[in-house]
């Protein structure tokens, strides 16, 4: 593949669960150290979309290309290679609630790396510190706001440093302070790390702060791309009944 080829590429993706379609034809792309925001409504095949890049589905038909390998052609080590430089933050955050925030960051360190016990201590409290969170390392999930348990779900998406971000509805369910809090330190991620993220989601505020670039999906198809004020000024109908 070209060496200009984008950091993560979607080509006329189709998936169906029997006789249910739910992506039919879905081909979108993010450049290197960009952020792409995937709007829709619910049960339009988003999340669907998503799982697709980390390689936990597979397509009927269609390629997905990941930083130059077709990720749904991978199998075995050289699948899970690639997946260690994805982070993957969850809706509900995925957080083990019988684990402290510290045994959640060191779940994955423990798992992925060679770090010794000390090692790994300073980079969970580093993770915290980044996230704004540096005294909840003893604290469990439930003693945490929404916000908060959300911002330490990415501090262990990205704690193994990642090239690429995957957010599913990174602010469902947040307040307007913790949704600008989450959003802002998406973008710190993209500035200081220079990682590639792409975001589904149906928050408007969230979408105004971190996407470079948009694509709206409706019914398993891309129906609109561009930055998010094209996507305003879209003239489909699904897209201005979206939007408002």
């Amino acid at each position: 593949m070209s060496e200009f080829q984008p950091e993560i590429l979607i080509k006329d993706v189709h998936k169906a669960f029997g006789e249910r379609k739910i992506l039919r034809g879905v081909s979108v792309s993010a450049e290197r150290g960009s952020t792409l925001a995937v709007m829709g409504g619910s049960g339009t095949g988003k999340s669907v979309l998503l799982k697709h890049m980390i390689g936990l589905m597979a397509p009927d038909s269609g390629e997905v290309w990941i930083q130059g390998k077709r990720i749904d052609q991978l199998r075995g080590s050289k699948l899970d290679k690639l997946r260690l430089r994805i982070g993957y933050l969850f809706q509900g955050g995925a957080l083990f609630d019988s684990m402290t925030v510290e045994e959640n960051l060191d779940f994955v360190l423990g798992r992925h790396t060679a770090l010794t016990a000390p090692e790994r201590t300073e980079q969970i409290h580093e993770a915290i510190a980044w996230v704004d969170l540096p005294h909840a390392a003893p604290q469990y999930p439930a003693e945490l706001s929404g916000g908060q348990r959300k911002r330490i779900a990415l501090a262990r998406a990205v704690i193994l440093r990642p090239d690429i971000l995957l957010c599913d509805e990174p602010t469902t369910g947040l307040d307007p302070v913790s949704v600008r809090n989450v959003s802002n330190l998406i973008m710190r991620l993209k500035a200081e790390r220079g990682i590639t993220t792409v975001a589904i989601t149906h928050d408007l505020l969230c979408a105004e702060i971190i996407a470079d670039h948009a694509a709206f999906i409706f019914d398993g198809k891309i129906l609109a791309k561009g930055t998010l004020q094209e996507l305003r000024s879209s003239e489909n109908p699904q897209s201005q009944e979206f939007f408002g």
